[in-house]
């Protein structure tokens, strides 16, 4: 072990540091005084979104700790976008969690540890590692749910997450364990050439544990049949941390599911990619429909991304079967696209529900938003632009990723499964534009009820910026996505070659 190891995982230190660090300084500062604790978490991530950005930019690529972490491209991408995420949670939250009284250091530290977990997830090259990142992620994210005490939604919803969670890391460590059994390795890199290699006790095991070690990822993803938790969760967590659960862990999810699937196990793509190409099929038919019959915005919310988690899978298994880099570098950067566009746009969204709701009143059900554009026509052309993406309709980022999944889908060529795929995918994203749609014409054709109308928008200046940058970034990334497309292509290339 050199200095290097250590050098390369200064964000992680400075993470843990950060977190214990605000768990002191918030036993001796009043409610008064909080936001001395929120600056220093900003600061951290601040300092941590610093480091990621030089690295990245140097072309940084290191295994360390003796194989168990890897710093590449992909990761510094991943890592760069999971901070977004966490800072623009806090800075939204401010008005919501101050007067539900959870504005205080437990928010920020376990938020802190969160994003601890989602980095470990990111840069773990050890099956062991992963799972303890994911744990670590999950057990934040857990009491992050039941923060607000006071809240019988809340607890409830904890309860749920945490016990089906509790099952989906139990599928996911049996799948590592049955892999270890068939292998004898827990390395990333050792697993996938003693995969390639026949070195493998028993080739039964080994599937057995792709199909456990899947059921546990499509879990974490809330794609069905694993999304039962998605839905109650959303509702019932504190909105700020709905926020940040919609986002932020997707985007390790999908890093640990790379490490497994493409880096470990791509010898065997031709057995997971049908169950993906399941999965895939049965979110955007049951998200979609789901969703259309749901009043409570946050519950719609929640089925619309078991639906976008769809699209992701779709990408993640095409280019895959012939085990060509670039087609894989093709595929991935598609998915990784889609996830951070996706990402980005559902802060926004969940961000303007923050900006609507006032204490003593959660703006959570579709009708809360009738007649915005009276009361806010610049908060609900953002919304607008927000549900255009969701939607996929153009000139906004959702369309050019759903238009780069199909294009990866198909890039193997016009085979039947991958048509009738391509063809499943637009139809529903046909269906979906239905709900979303249905969103706009509440803001813009109903009048206002006369309690909202009577009620002024509050929220920090921070926060309006916050929010009037992301709707700007959602149509300026549809207008040029070229930027963050050659990004993540160019990151995703870089970490195969590497």
């Amino acid at each position: 072990m050199n200095e290097l190891d250590y050098v390369f995982r200064i964000p992680e230190f400075v993470l843990l540091v950060a977190a214990c660090v605000v768990l002191i300084v918030d036993l001796f500062v009043s409610d008064a005084r909080r936001n001395v604790t929120y600056l220093l978490t900003l600061l951290a991530l601040l300092v941590v979104g610093a480091v990621v950005c030089v690295w990245l930019a140097q072309d940084v690529s290191l295994i360390a700790f003796g194989g168990m972490y890897i710093a590449d491209p992909m990761g510094h991408v991943l890592k760069l976008f999971a901070v977004v995420c966490c800072g623009f949670m806090l800075v939204c939250a401010q008005s919501y969690a101050r007067a539900r009284s959870i504005w205080k250091g437990e928010l920020f530290s376990l938020t802190l540890f969160t994003l601890l977990g989602m980095m470990l997830m990111i840069s773990a090259n050890n099956l062991l590692v992963i799972y303890l990142g994911l744990e670590l992620q999950s057990l934040s994210m857990y009491a992050l749910v039941a923060l607000r005490r006071d809240d019988p939604r809340s607890s409830e919803a904890a309860m749920k997450y945490f016990v089906l969670g509790s099952l989906a890391s139990g599928f996911l460590l049996y799948g590592m364990s049955m892999l270890y059994g068939a292998t004898g390795t827990l390395e990333i890199d050792e697993l996938a050439r003693r995969v390639a290699s026949g070195e493998v006790v028993s080739r039964a095991s080994l599937l057995l544990g792709i199909v456990f070690v899947i059921a546990g990822l499509a879990f974490k993803f809330g794609v069905v049949p694993f999304h039962m938790w998605a839905p109650d969760v959303y509702q019932g967590a504190p909105t700020p941390i709905t926020l940040l659960l919609s986002s932020a862990p997707e985007l390790a999810i999908f890093a640990i599911a790379f490490r497994i699937l493409v880096d470990g196990l791509l010898p065997l793509a031709i057995d997971w990619q049908k169950i993906l190409a399941l999965l895939a099929v049965a979110s955007l038919v049951l998200g979609n429909l789901t969703a259309i019959a749901q009043t409570n915005l946050k519950r719609m919310l929640a089925y619309s991304t078991i639906a976008q988690m769809g699209f992701v899978l779709l990408a993640m298994l095409s280019g895959v079967s012939a085990g060509d880099p670039i087609a894989i570098a093709d595929s991935y950067s598609a998915a990784m696209f889609y996830l951070i566009t996706y990402a980005l746009t559902s802060l926004g969204t969940f961000g303007i529900i923050l900006l609507l709701s006032r204490q003593g009143f959660e703006a959570e059900e579709i009708a809360d938003f009738r007649g915005l554009a009276k009361r806010s026509p610049w908060y609900a052309f953002v919304m607008l632009l927000l549900m255009f993406s969701l939607a996929g309709v153009p000139p906004t980022v959702g369309f050019y990723a759903k238009l780069v999944v199909l294009q990866a889908l198909l890039s193997e060529g016009a085979t039947v499964a991958a048509v009738s795929l391509a063809v499943i995918a637009v139809l529903f994203s046909l269906i979906a534009a239905f709900y979303y749609l249905r969103i706009v014409k509440t803001m813009y054709f109903d009048d206002p009820s006369p309690e909202s109308a009577a009620v002024p928008l509050v929220a920090p200046a921070d926060m309006r910026v916050a929010l009037s940058l992301n709707g700007i970034m959602v149509l300026a990334l549809g207008l040029l996505p070229q930027w963050l497309l050659q990004l993540c292509a160019s990151a995703m290339t870089r970490t195969l070659g590497g």
